[in-house]
């Protein structure tokens, strides 16, 4: 199945030519209501129908943006785009999100793209996440940094008494607006948050990429960090504010 990666980094390339020199206008139109409850536009469309191309030989393909497709044995979940706001925005945060379960229910593959910078994100069953570019055959394993300052905060205009809360511990953070790709990057900042419903488009991938680091999934929010004592101190902070207490 090595195949599914090579099938997926080349999915990645042709969506990456398509857009390199500016989203073209006909790209930022609106389309429908997506499969996650997003509207659609021609550019989720457009990346939904190279992956469908590039993977729908390996198995069913459940995307974002048209639900269920094709047939098979082995289920792929598909954000065609990661952070399309942010693309269509000119914001040079986007991607794309794959995961790959196999017939025995093992998420066998996950891979994430930054589209914007090329960076791509491996994680294969039993082996270490992995890092390289697109158009580039080198990969290493995903390097940890150590002394990181901010911590990545999805959803956190939603989430102001949060905001304040962490503010006052001095944990710093930016809110760039891709779930999935946020999470690729977990080893390079100090913690990952998300506050908001869980839709599996935007976790499958990027949890997968998370293993090994401190991982807190709730029905309602998801904290990810290399340090278990960060973890559990924003679990703290928001469970403070659900209950109305915002002094620590």
């Amino acid at each position: 199945m090595q195949d599914f990666i090579q099938a997926t980094i080349k999915a990645n390339e042709e969506i990456y030519q398509h857009i390199k020199y500016g989203i073209s206008d006909e790209l930022f139109v609106e389309t429908t209501i997506g499969a996650g409850g997003d509207v659609s536009s021609k550019l989720d469309l457009l990346a939904e129908d190279i992956f469908v191309k590039h993977l729908g030989t390996f198995g069913v393909i459940e995307s974002e943006e048209s639900g269920i497709i094709g047939s098979g044995n082995a289920h792929i979940i598909i954000d065609p785009i990661d952070g399309s706001s942010n693309a269509l925005s000119g914001f040079p945060y986007f991607g794309t999100s794959v995961a790959l379960i196999d017939s025995s229910g093992l998420l066998r593959y996950a891979i994430v793209c930054n589209l914007a910078n090329g960076d791509i994100f491996i994680k294969e069953a039993n082996k270490d996440v992995v890092q390289g570019k697109l158009f580039s055959k080198d990969f290493i394993k995903s390097k940890e940094i150590s002394s990181a300052k901010i911590g990545l905060f999805e959803k956190a205009y939603a989430n102001a008494p949060l905001t304040a809360l962490l503010d006052k511990e001095n944990l710093k953070f930016r809110a760039p607006g891709a779930i999935a790709l946020s999470l690729a990057y977990a080893r390079s900042v100090e913690f990952v948050l998300f506050m908001g419903a869980f839709r599996i488009y935007d976790f499958a991938a990027g949890l997968a990429l998370c293993e090994g680091l401190e991982v807190i999934v709730e029905q309602d929010y998801v904290i990810v960090s290399k340090d278990k004592k960060i973890a559990n101190k924003i679990e703290e902070l928001i469970k403070l504010t659900k209950t109305g207490v915002e002094d620590v």
